[in-house]
C-alpha cells in the first residue's frame, strides 16, 4: 500500500534543520563545493614568480550601498596572492571569515549586520616582496520585506546511509536566473575529502552527492550561507543553516527486481537475505529507480479516506514503515498481501514485505540507505523523494547552475547506481 496525500511533507517538517550558523573555518575542497583556506598572514599561501605587474581591483565598489548582508569581498589579483582581508564595522569591531579556495573572494563567517557600514582592506603581494593595499567601504541593505526560508534534511547526532544526499528545501520557488548565486553559497566538505556537486531537481530542491556513493565513515560538514542572499523575485534568504552528517561504517543497499519479485540485500557488497515482495500493481505502480530511505516509522496508519478522487480508499494501521518517496511509496510490513509476496504485484505502489521480513530490514537500515526498484512500469520523477541518485552522473551535473571543472565531468562515464544488476567492491578505502 502507500500513502497518498496524507502528511506528503509532515515528515519533512520533522527532519528539517533549522539550525544555528556554522562559523566558517579554514579547509579545503573542491571548486564546485566552494571551500576556503585562510588568509591570515602566517597561513597565506607564498607568491608566486610572475612576469605580470601586480595589480588588485577589490569589490564592492567604493561607497556602494544597499549591499545583501550576504557581500562578499572580491579580489581581482594579477601577478601576486591575497595576504590579508581586514574587514570592520563602523564601531571598529572586527569581522571574521577566510577566502575562497580559488582565491576569487573572501567570505564572511557569518552574515553581515542589516544597516551598517563597513570597511575592507585587501592586501596583496608579489614573489619579490612589493605590496598593494587597497580599501573599500559599503553600506549593507535594511531589512528585506519578503525571504525565502530553508531546509536541511541533516543532523549531527544521527548515523546515515551511504547514499545520503545533502537535501536543502526551499519555501518558496527559486527562479533559474537566482540559482547560481544561491549554489555559491552552498559550502560542503568531507572527511575524507569526495567530490561532489550541487543539483537543481526542481524550483524548491537542490541536492549534493558524488559520482558514486559515500565512502562509509564519511563525515560530512555543510553550511547554507543563504542569510540576504538574493533568491529571486524580490527575496532573501532568512538565514544560515548548518548540518554535519555521519555516514555509517557498513554500507547496506537493497535491490528489488520486478521481474523475480524478489529484493536482495546486501551488506558491504555482499548478499546477506534476498526475500520475497509484492510491489504496485499495474494501475497503480512502484516507481523504478535508486530511492532513498527518507524515514522510518515502527507504526504509523496509511490513510487515503480524505481524498474524493480516490475510488480505492482505505484507512490501515502499518508496521515497520520506511518512506521513499514524498507521493507515498514505503517499504512496509503487509501479512495481507504474504500470499502473493514473489509471484504478483497488488500493493498500491508500495514494496510489501511479510512483518517478520519488514522486521528485519527496519532494523537494519538506516536513513539514507539506497533501495533500487527496476522493471516497473513507471520511473520514479525528479524530487518526488530524494531522487539523486535515479540518475546517471552526467544527468546530474546537467542539473547544476555553476560550470562544471573538466575533471568532475570526466567522472560521468560511470552509470548510475540504479543501471548496476549487482553491487560490485568498492576500490575506494573506506
Amino acid at each position: 500500500m502507500s500513502l497518498r496525500n496524507t502528511a506528503r511533507r509532515g515528515a519533512a517538517a520533522m527532519v528539517l534543520a533549522v539550525l544555528a550558523p556554522l562559523a566558517l573555518t579554514a579547509c579545503s575542497g573542491n571548486d564546485e563545493g566552494p571551500s576556503f583556506v585562510s588568509a591570515t598572514p602566517s597561513a597565506a599561501a607564498a607568491p608566486q614568480a610572475s612576469a605580470e605587474p601586480l595589480t588588485l581591483a577589490v569589490t564592492p565598489a567604493e561607497a556602494a550601498k544597499n549591499q545583501p548582508v550576504s557581500t562578499e569581498i572580491g579580489t581581482k589579483v594579477t601577478g601576486g596572492t591575497v595576504q590579508t582581508v581586514t574587514v570592520t564595522d563602523s564601531s571598529g569591531g572586527k569581522v571574521t571569515g577566510a577566502m575562497r579556495a580559488d582565491g576569487s573572494s573572501w567570505v564572511p563567517n557569518k552574515p553581515l549586520k542589516y544597516g551598517k557600514a563597513y570597511k575592507a582592506t585587501v592586501v596583496v603581494a608579489d614573489a619579490g616582496g612589493q605590496t598593494i593595499e587597497k580599501s573599500t567601504s559599503f553600506t549593507t541593505m535594511g531589512r528585506p520585506g519578503k525571504k525565502t526560508g530553508a531546509g536541511l534534511y541533516m543532523f549531527e547526532d544521527r548515523e546515515y546511509g551511504v547514499a545520503m544526499p545533502v537535501v536543502i528545501e526551499f519555501t518558496s520557488p527559486v527562479p533559474v536566473s537566482a540559482r547560481a548565486g544561491v549554489e555559491r553559497r552552498l559550502f560542503v566538505t568531507t572527511d575524507p575529502p569526495q567530490p561532489g556537486v550541487w543539483s537543481w531537481s526542481s524550483s524548491l530542491q537542490v541536492m549534493y552527492r558524488g559520482p558514486e556513493f559515500w565512502q562509509t565513515g564519511t563525515k560530512i560538514t555543510v553550511r547554507a550561507a543563504l542569510e540576504g542572499v538574493p533568491m529571486g523575485n524580490g527575496r532573501y534568504g532568512d538565514q544560515d543553516r548548518k548540518g554535519i552528517g555521519n555516514i555509517s561504517k557498513d554500507k547496506i543497499e537493497m535491490k528489488v527486481d520486478n521481474a523475480t519479485k524478489q529484493m536482495q540485500v546486501f551488506k558491504n557488497d555482499n548478499l546477506v537475505k534476498t526475500l520475497p515482495v509484492s510491489l504496485g500493481k499495474k494501475t497503480t505502480p512502484s516507481s523504478s529507480g535508486t530511492l532513498v530511505v527518507m524515514d522510518k516509522l515502527r507504526k504509523t496508519v496509511f490513510d487515503t479516506t480524505d481524498d474524493p478522487g480516490n475510488v480505492d480508499r482505505y484507512r490501515v494501521d502499518i508496521e515497520y514503515a520506511q518512506r521513499l518517496t514524498w507521493g507515498g511509496e514505503y517499504i512496509h510490513a503487509a501479512p495481507w498481501s504474504v500470499q502473493h509476496q514473489g509471484k504478483r504485484n497488488v500493493s498500491h505502489g508500495c514494496v510489501n514485505v511479510s512483518t517478520a521480513n519488514a522486521q528485519y530490514l527496519f532494523n537494519l537500515t538506516r536513513i539514507g540507505d539506497p533501495i533500487t526498484i527496476k522493471g516497473t512500469e513507471r520511473t520514479v520523477k525528479p524530487a518526488n523523494g530524494w531522487t539523486a541518485w535515479s540518475v546517471t552522473w552526467d544527468q546530474f551535473l546537467k542539473g547544476s547552475a555553476l560550470p562544471i571543472p573538466p575533471e568532475l565531468a570526466a567522472l560521468g562515464s560511470a552509470p548510475a547506481p540504479s543501471a548496476s544488476a549487482t553491487p560490485q567492491p568498492s576500490v575506494s578505502p573506506s
